[in-house]
């Protein structure tokens, strides 16, 4: 039988325990796409950031009342997105398997925009993985270079200059059609 004490303990436990979760579980509902889009733009892959992105949320979850600022849990999260999808990045297996959308028996991927959108995407997933993560961080999701930094966890002119070689390289990448002031944006 428990004593007052422990039955009051237990029940101020369970009090504090249904506020974490009624505060995470109204963070998630305020950000539904947004935090998987950047999984998406990070990793590359709908697979691979539906993982990232269910491992950052579980990291978060746990991590939930050492975030003082809510205003912050934003950058706190993409800070795990980019950390997940590092260690994805050094994973051997990684390296010898990739999961794919498209089946090898010659599936179509819809388009919704002649198929710019996917074409642009295309170019910005050969960039090597920091240098897509400085793309995706200032382009994608509007970072400014510091707050990207914070993200990376680097300088402002790392960021800088990942985002001057990203940019050199997809200008060289971009193929013909895609690039401004070609003659399709004319239209």
């Amino acid at each position: 039988m428990r004593t007052a004490t422990e039955v009051e303990h237990v029940g101020t436990r369970g009090t504090e325990q249904e506020r974490v979760d009624a505060e995470f579980t109204a963070y998630l509902h305020a950000r539904p796409g947004a935090l998987l889009r950047t999984a998406y733009l990070l990793t590359g892959d709908r697979h691979q950031a539906e993982d990232v992105l269910q491992t950052a949320l579980a990291k978060l979850y746990l991590s939930w009342d050492k975030v003082r600022e809510r205003e912050a849990t934003d950058g706190y999260v993409r800070r795990i997105l980019v950390n997940e999808t590092t260690s994805l990045w050094r994973r051997p297996f990684k390296r010898r398997e990739r999961a794919t959308d498209v089946l090898p028996e010659g599936g179509v991927e819809p388009t919704y925009d002649e198929g710019q959108r996917a074409a642009v995407w295309a170019v910005v997933s050969t960039l090597p993985p920091k240098a897509r993560a400085v793309v995706v961080l200032r382009y994608y999701e509007g970072l400014t270079e510091s707050e990207t930094a914070d993200v990376l966890g680097v300088s402002v002119g790392t960021v800088k200059s990942q985002g001057s070689r990203a940019m050199a390289l997809l200008r060289d990448r971009t193929p013909g059609h895609l690039a401004p002031g070609s003659r399709e944006e004319e239209r």
